[in-house]
């Protein structure tokens, strides 16, 4: 007995070891006040290259519109009244702006879409009406998922493209919109995948410099479901949509795999699709993809697909389990992507975190009686690093557990840092595993897990949150070399910078 506690208490002296202090610079603005209560989270953070910081969130009448300055001080703070029937439909940012798109329903079927500019450095608010549109059947924005897919602002800031559904009773339809950034004048309206019986839904939006817009989705074969008894019921599509042109492309792998996922990624005027694969069934992943597309002709250049590395296996089972699942190549599932992140050697990083939804039912003990209850889960987190040439270099996992969307990522001199709240002290499993997770009486702490160039992980620990604020990475933001999160609370705020 006397042993097995030794040993334990040796994994934990080596765990606490591991876990030192970030690299990173840590510092916390000063405690700012809210003027009004707010509901929502952060819907849209942005910092200028003077410094300055926008931050704009809701409640169910009003936009509070805020900037910070370099030490996040807060300069300014705004009341934008909405109507109760007004929705936020996602934001771009670029130089000085943050434009954030809001929907109004004044009926059942109409829609009137705005768009909202909010100047951080000249802390000025403008709203202008872009378009109207008659919904038939769902919403404007229903084929979107959570990485928000319905707006896009071309690399250069002068194009801002929105994707819209237009399904009729009689027709499946979809609809881009671009507009002049600067004055919001309408570029050009084009509709595309118009069929009677196939839904597209799409999954990530681009557009160029040259106002040419590039949805990326999937076309379902039959019904909505992506599975028809485990195979893939979807292909996915490439559209390249101009003023005066429109095409699409198919993209494919072998005949015997399946894509799961795909996202765009545009590096100095080259653009790639990067995602997952499976051989077994839709939705699996049985290792990462990659497509370089020739844009001029709308075909693929090339492609390339690599399974998983051992090590996301160790990191996800432990060292027994992880040998066999990677023996027989064992395929994950319901994983999304998050992140895409490029460096300045042409290398590409990837982020997914498992979600899915499960229902619990809560006996209430009176006359058997009870409700049931949805669950939200995001947990394990992916991590791929391909190369140049679109092969994976390597991969990783965090063995994660959470009921909330809970990190972020960045990239900084060439490591990359995964930032995430977790239990005051990591936990070493017996099978070798380290767990992210809270257990229902510890404290919690937030965490820096830092990547190597070669996908070697420390885990630092920036602060035990015991006595100090709660800070959401999750809604934070990279930009200029500085990251920006913000804490946790009522009407009494701070920001924490990691640089």
């Amino acid at each position: 007995m006397k042993k097995i506690f030794c040993l334990i208490l040796f994994v934990s002296l080596q765990l606490a070891n591991a876990q030192g202090n970030t690299q990173l610079k840590v510092t916390e603005s000063a405690v700012f006040k809210d003027e009004i209560s707010v509901d929502m989270g952060v819907l849209a953070i942005h910092t200028t290259s003077s410094g300055k910081t926008g931050l704009i969130r809701a409640n169910k009448k009003n936009f509070l519109v805020d900037v910070f300055d370099k030490q996040l001080n807060k300069l300014t703070s705004k009341v934008i009244e909405s109507d109760k029937k007004e929705s936020f439909d996602g934001y771009v940012s670029y130089g000085d702006e943050i434009k954030y798109i809001t929907v109004m329903s004044p009926s059942k079927r109409e829609r009137i879409v705005y768009c909202n500019t909010f100047n951080i450095e000249n802390n000025t608010h403008a709203k202008k009406q872009l378009f109207t549109a008659d919904v038939e059947k769902g919403g404007l924005f229903t084929g979107r998922n959570k990485r928000g897919t319905n707006v896009a602002i071309s690399p250069n800031g002068k194009y801002i493209a929105i994707a819209t559904d237009n399904i009729k009773k009689n027709l499946n339809s979809y609809k881009v919109h671009v507009f002049d950034s600067e004055t919001l004048a309408l570029v050009f309206e084009k509709s595309y995948q118009e069929d009677a019986d196939n839904y597209f839904e799409p999954n990530d939006l681009f557009v160029d410099d040259n106002a040419t817009v590039y949805p990326l989705g999937k076309l379902f074969l039959k019904g909505k479901s992506e599975k028809k008894e485990g195979d893939a019921n979807y292909e996915f599509i490439l559209n390249k949509i101009s003023k005066d042109n429109y095409k699409s492309l198919k993209i494919s792998l072998e005949e015997e795999l399946f894509i799961s996922s795909l996202a765009i990624n545009y590096y100095e005027n080259k653009l790639n699709l990067v995602g997952f694969y499976s051989n077994e069934r839709a939705g699996n992943i049985k290792g990462g993809c990659n497509f370089e597309i020739n844009t001029a002709s709308l075909s693929v250049s090339s492609k390339k697909n690599t399974v998983l590395p051992k090590d996301v296996y160790d990191d996800l089972y432990g060292d027994a389990k992880a040998e066999r699942h990677d023996k027989k190549k064992k395929e994950l599932n319901s994983f999304y992507v998050d992140y895409i992140i490029r460096d300045n050697n042409g290398n590409t990083f990837l982020l997914a975190e498992e979600f899915y939804i499960t229902t619990t039912y809560v006996a209430t003990g009176m006359n058997g009686g009870g409700y049931w209850t949805t669950n939200y889960h995001y947990d394990d987190i992916l991590i791929l690093k391909f190369d140049k040439t679109g092969a994976i270099n390597w991969g990783r996992s965090i063995f994660k557990r959470a009921s909330s969307p809970s990190y972020n990522a960045f990239l900084k001199d060439d490591k990359l840092h995964v930032i995430l709240n977790s239990g005051k002290n990591l936990t070493e499993k017996k099978d070798g595993r380290t767990k992210v997770s809270k257990g229902w009486f510890e404290s919690s702490a937030l965490y820096d897990f830092t990547y190597s160039v070669n996908g070697e992980v420390e885990y630092n620990k920036i602060q035990d949150n015991k006595g100090n604020n709660y800070y959401l990475p999750f809604y934070g933001t990279f930009n200029n070399d500085l990251f920006i999160m913000m804490s946790d609370g009522m009407r009494k705020k701070q920001f924490m910078l990691l640089e």
